[in-house]
């Protein structure tokens, strides 16, 4: 049980990999604010340019 206590002791003081964690989570959140933000964009893009494209005559 002594030997348990102290690797949870050990690990818990072991910090070298929370900033990647880190770095990790937000980039996963960056990532997904980006595909949702761009995602938005292009649609709302895609309907000004059929409006614009059906306001040309002939077009």
């Amino acid at each position: 049980m002594t030997h348990i206590a102290t690797l949870l002791r050990a690990m818990n003081a072991d910090r070298r990999g929370v900033t990647a964690l880190e770095y990790a989570l937000i980039a996963g959140v960056l990532a997904t604010v980006l595909v949702t933000a761009f995602t938005l964009l292009g649609t709302n893009l895609s309907a000004a340019l059929t409006a614009v494209a059906g306001s040309i005559p002939g077009g």
